[in-house]
């Protein structure tokens, strides 16, 4: 039995909220030890077939912390001793957010997903960029960008701005998020105009590389109205997906009806079509996120057209082990099906 085995009930007997921020204190508690050390020897596999490059970034590896889960850059160091090859944290915005109203987090336990409406709290730009540009994180950093609460469409490209160059000298990349489902007025920003505006400003101020992060709730013309500004702009990378407002059939836990986004195993089929979609119509590095937990479902995506690869709900549910299972059964796969590289499996399904 894994030791996560028996500490995921002590967990679950939390709040989801409470838990998290448990396990962040833990986290931050051994960055830096040599109980950090200890767990990179453990957790970290190297394994040359591993490595990809995207947006000008060396990867060890292609599975990676998603936003959300460490919001103000505070255990980047731990992430990789836990076998990651990289991390977005954040979404950041300019000035610090509390949030919505708790509760805000809800585990989906019968159906292996989450649902938050976290509503982007965070300590702000200033105090998360002042905390990633002393930060000498051993892997790239990407750092999520998000519209402030109280700013309008019209204000939004100068508060991405603002927001940005707060961070600027602790990111390796840059997510720009116009998708979240939880905190006003991001509806009226996934539109061509309003992208335009807010990716010419951050261009202007010198990001780069810069990604878009999408919604899977969008429709077809729609995703397909934003990859086209992903050709115009020049953008390095989209992520596909955000979590998503809708509820698919089938869903078991009484938390379903709560609201915000869901994470997690119920949204896998739909985030990997999504990267599938997304891979069919640019030419740029795509980060697959949604419903990753095991090799299997990492594999899925990368054949699907994801050059990367990213999870949050899959490590409340399988716990510090994750990354390490899934890079050594993604070396498997690539065995299996005759491949010498991560590289040559991206888009295989295509």
């Amino acid at each position: 039995m894994r030791l996560y085995d028996i500490a995921r009930p002590v967990l679950f007997s939390l709040p989801a909220e409470t838990a998290h921020g448990s396990v962040h204190t833990l986290l931050e508690t051994v960055q830096g030890t040599p109980i950090a050390a200890a767990m990179a020897r453990r957790y970290t596999v190297s394994d040359d077939r591993l490595a990809t490059e995207a947006f000008g970034q060396d990867f060890s590896n292609p599975v990676g912390v998603a936003a959300g889960f460490d919001k103000n850059g505070t255990v980047p160091n731990a992430l990789a001793a836990l076998g990651f090859g990289f991390a977005e944290v954040g979404g950041v915005t300019a000035e610090p957010q509390a949030g919505n109203a708790r509760p805000r987090m809800f585990r989906l336990r019968e159906d292996g997903g989450l649902v938050n409406r976290m509503g982007l709290n965070n300590e702000g730009g200033a105090a998360v960029g002042e905390r990633l540009s002393s930060t000498d994180a051993p892997f790239p950093l990407g750092v999520n960008i998000a519209k402030s609460e109280h700013v309008g469409t019209d204000a939004a490209p100068a508060d991405y701005r603002e927001t940005y160059e707060q961070v600027a000298a602790g990111g390796d990349f840059f997510v720009v998020n116009v998708s979240c489902p939880n905190s006003q007025g991001f509806e009226e920003l996934q539109n061509r105009a309003a992208m335009t505006a807010i990716f010419e400003e951050l261009q202007a101020a010198g990001a780069a590389p810069l990604l878009v992060k999408l919604s899977p709730d969008l429709p077809d013309p729609a995703v397909e109205d934003a990859l086209e500004l992903v050709t115009e702009l020049d953008l390095d990378g989209v992520v596909a997906t955000n979590t998503t407002t809708e509820r698919p059939e089938g869903l078991r836990s009484p938390n379903a009806s709560e609201t915000g986004g869901l994470s997690g195993r119920p949204i896998e089929g739909r985030a990997t079509e999504m990267v599938r979609f997304v891979a069919e119509r640019v030419d740029v590095p795509v980060v697959g996120v949604g419903g990753v937990a095991s090799a299997e479902s990492a594999y899925r995506k990368i054949r699907a057209g994801a050059s990367l690869v990213q999870l949050y709900t899959g490590l409340v549910y399988e716990g510090p082990s994750l990354a390490r299972d899934i890079n050594a059964g993604l070396c498997d796969l690539l065995e299996r099906d005759g491949f010498d590289s991560i590289d040559e499996a991206v888009g295989a399904d295509l």
